[in-house]
């Protein structure tokens, strides 16, 4: 599974980076995603983060 976060949409709220920060950083006014697999143990929390972005900004694959 990997993260990926559209910064065209992201409004930089920083909701993601403080739900998962193992994926999602801050670069400048927008979110990224580490360009990592996301491991098991951390899934759900990443899932979860998709979840609660208020603008839908996330894609998880």
């Amino acid at each position: 599974m990997r993260a990926k976060v559209d910064a065209d949409v992201c409004t930089g709220c920083e909701l993601c980076t403080q739900t998962c920060p193992e994926i999602f950083y801050m670069d400048g006014d927008v979110a990224k995603a580490k360009d990592i697999e996301v491991s098991s143990e951390i899934e759900d929390t990443c899932k979860q983060a998709a979840e609660e972005c208020p603008v839908e900004a996330i894609i998880i694959s």
